[in-house]
């Protein structure tokens, strides 16, 4: 069989198309050694999943390039307080490395508590925290102890795994352990529910809640976007758990469930049918005759008028394909949404995925469709050279690698400034998919340059 493109031996069983007798890539293995991974530090993982808790301060107890590195790493709103973009590290320096940090995060604790009266104080341990040995669980403690404000210890040690996704696991047991379950609502109704793994992006959860509450739904908490830490302590009352980021947060999901005994529905409020379908499952759940009926209004409401509104986008977009790259569920999420778009996703995959993420792209996308797991910068442009997709769906990272081979970008990710959630959010992605792939600037590349100075580059590096 024709290899999909020239790489390393053992890279090769990494990438697969589907219907050509393989079924799922090789993943969550760890890198080969000399290669450069696309995916993030245990560390990074838990910060993602954290961070978002607005009234918190998120200290990073390691060198200051751990705190640098991961500053504002979502680009997740807040309705309210922005405490939780404030950078704060101890710093750790040599002569903390060889006597140890446990005094300078103490008296960091105290004087953050001080200065902000925040929430919580989560204490994210770095590889250097763990090499050197800080208890970090007992620090925190004896910090809480004396403040009476809530300090939890992050036990993310970057060295942990090769795989980020522990990272998303280790944020969720710290909830899990310190505080969901630690205060009780004033109030409950029979449709108290919380939204797990929506993390607010350019605001998208402000797209959903106004649905859901239109629904009669009572929202508990939204874990961890648009949220404050006292919410998140009292969610263990919810009746349901909604379950947007499936990738990062089914784990909190099936904890909550087994220890509260809170049942959970995956859904997806990316594109027009993934919303309405969404909907209508928490209604089911519910099972209450006039939610039902108000579901369906709602539903006839938001989907009125958004293909008049997209029509436009449409007509340009239509019969162009797509190639995915991201770091969740964002893989086989948002092939619905392109299909109604008429667009036709060619290739996706992920940074960190699971055996169980692969297997959910497998169900999701066509034959012929290439599958990619954990591809690295190189092979990222080789795949993008050989297949020429209208349209690159990614991360900052690998903005630059698709502009400079004249394959229009656009950003689905931590970082992106567009709200694309519900059926507003549906128009708006409409607008930034085809603002994308029809801007006039990709007619003024010359194609015969970039072949050409690709050309020059291959064989030079061939010679």
């Amino acid at each position: 069989m024709e290899p999909i493109i020239e790489t390393f031996e053992s890279r090769k069983k990494h990438m697969c198309i589907k219907g050509s007798g393989i079924s799922i890539p090789e993943c969550n293995t760890p890198v080969l050694p000399g290669t450069v991974t696309q995916r993030t530090c245990v560390f990074g993982g838990a910060r993602i999943v954290l961070m978002p808790i607005t009234d918190s301060i998120h200290l990073v107890h390691g060198p200051i390039g751990c705190a640098a590195c991961t500053w504002d790493i979502r680009g997740s709103k807040s309705s309210r307080g922005d405490l939780y973009r404030k950078g704060c590290s101890t710093d750790l320096t040599e002569k903390d490395i060889i006597f140890g940090g446990e005094k300078k995060l103490f008296d960091t604790v105290i004087e953050l508590n001080k200065l902000y009266k925040p929430g919580a104080i989560f204490v994210y341990a770095t590889c250097v925290a763990g090499v050197i040995g800080d208890d970090i669980k007992s620090v925190c403690k004896h910090a809480e102890e004396l403040t009476g404000c809530r300090v939890i210890p992050v036990q993310s040690e970057g060295f942990q795994h090769y795989n980020k996704t522990k990272g998303h696991w280790i944020g969720c047991d710290a909830l899990m352990d310190y505080v969901i379950g630690t205060a009780e609502p004033k109030t409950q109704t029979p449709y108290d529910i919380n939204i797990v793994g929506e993390f607010n992006v350019a605001g998208d959860v402000w797209g959903v809640k106004p649905l859901l509450e239109k629904m009669g739904v009572n929202i508990i908490s939204t874990i961890s976007g648009d949220s404050e830490v006292e919410e998140i302590a009292m969610s263990h009352r919810a009746k349901l758990n909604i379950v947007q980021c499936q990738k990062s947060s089914n784990y909190l999901a099936d904890k909550m469930e087994k220890k509260y005994g809170i049942p959970s529905i995956k859904v997806n409020f990316f594109g027009i049918d993934n919303t309405l379908t969404s909907l209508m499952l928490i209604a089911e759940f519910f099972n209450d005759p006039e939610m039902t009926e108000r579901t369906k209004k709602i539903i006839e409401n938001g989907i009125e008028g958004v293909d008049e509104k997209i029509k436009e986008y449409k007509e340009r977009l239509s019969g162009k394909t797509v190639a995915l790259y991201v770091g969740g569920n964002k893989a086989w999420s948002l092939i619905r949404a392109f299909e109604e778009l008429g667009m036709e996703v060619i290739m996706t995959g992920t940074k960190n995925g699971m055996k169980e993420d692969y297997e959910r792209i497998k169900e999701t996308v066509k034959e012929g469709t290439l599958i990619v797991d954990d591809a690295n910068s190189t092979e990222l442009a080789r795949l993008l050279k050989k297949y020429r997709p209208n349209l690159l769906i990614s991360g900052a990272k690998e903005k630059y690698i698709s502009m400079k081979l004249g394959v229009p970008f656009c950003d689905f990710n931590h970082d992106r400034i567009s709200a694309f959630a519900g059926f507003n959010g549906f128009v708006d992605f409409a607008k930034a998919v085809d603002a994308a792939v029809s801007s006039p600037v990709w007619d003024l590349t010359s194609t015969r340059l970039k072949s050409t100075k690709w050309s020059k580059f291959t064989k030079m590096r061939r010679n």
